[in-house]
């Protein structure tokens, strides 16, 4: 039977999942992209972007949470932040979407990283050191563990924090992000973002 969750998330718990989503490739999770198009019991069958349909079952306590807009110009110095972006032919790296991670979660997946967004597509967890008014949108100075970035973010990139969300708000027709791991023929979910308020999981 299909359980529904009636509490908010918590920070406690929205810090919990951002450290899942930071994950570098040494956890190897199976990142699922796509629309919920059918639940049947505690079964989402998902149609991804690649194009194939999976089966992603999903526990009563699996941690479920949302994302909320943020403005580019709210990014501050000092603030924790995962990027996706893609180098160029420069080698200049170009954001596709930031996350600013709760203070909680500071530290979590911190390094630079290959994604799997896309072509020459990769991850940075850092440290915001300084922000610069750019000619096409901002840059951030980062560092980490080992190593620093600095990374254009565009005005029309998505820029999101988290936001609650509950099992009552994964629908049919609803775009998720999950963090999974393999069941069988199928998979099951670790954590879960869920379109919510017209905000797409961007990541």
């Amino acid at each position: 039977m299909w359980i529904r969750m009636k509490l908010g998330v918590s920070i406690a718990a929205l810090a919990f999942t951002a450290a899942a989503f930071a994950q570098t490739p040494a956890a190897k999770p199976t990142r699922i992209r796509g629309d919920i198009v059918a639940i049947s019991g505690d079964t989402l069958t998902v149609h991804r972007r690649s194009g194939d349909t999976v089966k992603v079952t999903v526990k009563a306590d699996t941690p479920v949470t949302a994302l909320r807009n943020i403005a580019l110009q709210d990014i501050k110095p000092g603030e924790f932040v995962g990027t996706a972006a893609t180098t160029g032919t420069d080698g200049k790296l170009t954001a596709t979407e930031v996350l600013v991670f709760p203070e909680a979660a500071r530290g979590t997946g911190e390094g630079h990283y290959a994604w799997d967004l896309g072509p020459q597509s990769s991850m940075t967890n850092a440290n915001v050191d300084q922000v610069v008014q750019g000619t096409s949108g901002r840059d951030l100075k980062l560092s980490y563990k080992g190593g620093s970035s600095s990374i254009t973010v565009p005005e029309n990139v998505p820029v999101v924090t988290f936001a609650p969300a509950t099992h009552d708000d994964l629908k049919p027709g609803k775009k998720i992000f999950v963090l999974a791991s393999p069941d069988g023929g199928d998979f099951a979910a670790q954590r879960i973002v869920v379109e919510k308020g017209g905000v797409v999981p961007p990541m």
